[in-house]
């Protein structure tokens, strides 16, 4: 495993045509590839102004291996290939060219990647009713999924009817010349909505509704969202896009695009090595791009009474960003309080709850700051998956100043003790257990002893 790419005379070139490309995330998504698979291969964009045909032919005769293509190119380009895969003629538009002895051939990656998405969160779309909600080139990709994953009905809903019938006519011819495709497309307009059956549904946000400040939705009834199971926005930034706050707001799972956008990456680096890519390694991508796009996670260890949830609370106000206290999350998800889980299962249930809680975090969270409890470094996989979330910073205290924080406080069931000199005794202990996991998990130590909340928020931020 390489930590840094180097480029010599055998290097491999990967690109990307479109206009613009200047914004890209492909190169994180490739290059992080290439790297932790220690292959020898470099992945650039190409700003490609006009004549892509040209672009593409020229890029066959210097080598390179594969490329990606973006808007506005994606049918244009087309002209240029020996061969396209039948779902990418059937969607119209590629998005990923793979070097053959004549040429390119080309693949649109987007709907398996969205496919691919969907099934890491255990969604099928077979016998199922999919609402899609607009109805430009995203939407027919995913029409063209549900299509051949077997969906029974699919509702799709535009501002003018017209584009919908366009679309659904198009594709279900296709699909009529398709061995196994069952399903039908039925186009409304978005003004028609109470027509689709309130059965429960696969809701997919296919519009640019939710890109600015300020974006409604499509449809605004809430009615019309109750019946969806499960929704997808193809927006991934924001995090949370309108369409996802409506559905969260009735407790119905949902995600934004990024997962989408991370698999027909992947997908497309399957297509040009021929290399199956791990699920720790998507996972190791997928993290590095939420980092990338909504800004990192800043996790606060340490023992306890070192001012983890006061400052960062503090901190999380300064910066603009999310508070969230494991321990607390914990308590409201157990529907008790850490004592009460201590004393009627004992610490390693509470150990495990902790566990489980980080996995989940370390899939759905981001720009946060989050204060854990004292005991979460303890095990090895929770260190691991602490600077997987984000930049873990150890508030660390004296032995003697955790004393003077801590010994007037009931609710730490590991610090009961008869007396005050037992209580030293076992924090002392403790403090010297713990250091080295600590020190392990940690890439930042803040010394807090004698330090007020506003000074220790100061040295955080120098940091």
């Amino acid at each position: 495993m390489r930590t840094q790419q180097k480029i010599t005379g055998t290097t491999g070139v990967l690109g990307l045509i479109g206009n613009p490309v200047r914004h890209t995330l492909s190169p994180l998504i490739h290059n992080t590839i290439s790297e932790e698979l220690g292959k020898d291969l470099v992945y650039v964009p190409f700003q490609a102004e006009e004549d892509p045909v040209t672009a593409v032919r020229g890029a066959y005769h210097l080598g390179i291996q594969g490329l990606n293509v973006t808007v506005p190119h994606k049918t244009a380009v087309m002209e240029a290939l020996k061969e396209i895969d039948p779902a990418a003629k059937m969607i119209g538009a590629v998005n990923t060219l793979v070097r053959t002895e004549q040429g390119y051939k080309g693949y649109n990656t987007d709907m398996p990647g969205l496919g691919r998405a969907l099934k890491r969160r255990g969604i099928s779309l077979r016998n199922q009713q999919l609402v899609v909600l607009g109805a430009g080139g995203a939407s027919r990709a995913v029409c063209t999924l549900a299509l051949l994953e077997g969906a029974k009905e699919i509702y799709l809903l535009n501002r003018t009817k017209e584009r919908a019938e366009k679309i659904a006519s198009e594709l279900m011819d296709t699909a009529a010349r398709t061995k196994g495709v069952v399903g039908r497309i039925l186009p409304l307009s978005a003004s028609e909505y109470e027509s689709v059956p309130r059965n429960p549904s696969i809701f997919v946000q296919c519009t640019s509704l939710g890109l600015h400040e300020g974006d409604g939705l499509l449809i605004e009834d809430d009615n019309f969202y109750h019946m969806a199971e499960y929704g997808f926005d193809l927006i991934y930034n924001p995090a949370v896009t309108p369409f996802m706050k409506k559905l969260q707001g009735f407790m119905i799972p949902c995600d934004n695009g990024l997962t989408m956008l991370l698999y027909q990456g992947i997908i497309a680096y399957e297509l040009w090595t021929k290399e199956s890519i791990p699920d720790p390694l998507a996972d190791l991508v997928l993290n590095r791009l939420e980092r990338q796009i909504y800004g990192e996670n800043i996790i606060l260890v340490g023992y306890m009474g070192s001012g983890k949830s006061t400052v960062g609370q503090a901190l999380a106000k300064e910066r603009g960003m999310r508070f969230l206290d494991t321990d607390a999350a914990i308590e409201e998800a157990e529907g008790c309080s850490i004592r009460e889980i201590f004393e009627e299962r004992g610490e390693k249930a509470f150990r495990d709850l902790e566990t489980e809680y980080l996995r989940r975090l370390k899939a759905t969270t981001v720009n946060t700051v989050i204060a854990t409890g004292g005991g979460i470094v303890l095990r090895n996989e929770n260190r691991e998956l602490l600077k997987r979330t984000g930049r873990v910073i150890w508030l660390k205290a004296s032995a003697e100043e955790t004393l003077s924080r801590v010994k007037s406080d009931t609710g730490r069931p590991l610090l009961d003790s008869a007396s005050e000199a037992e209580l030293a005794g076992k924090i002392e202990r403790m403090l010297r257990e713990r250091t080295p996991a600590y020190g392990a998990a940690a890439s930042d130590i803040i010394e807090t002893d004698g330090k007020t909340v506003p000074e220790i928020v100061r040295g955080i931020i120098k940091e």
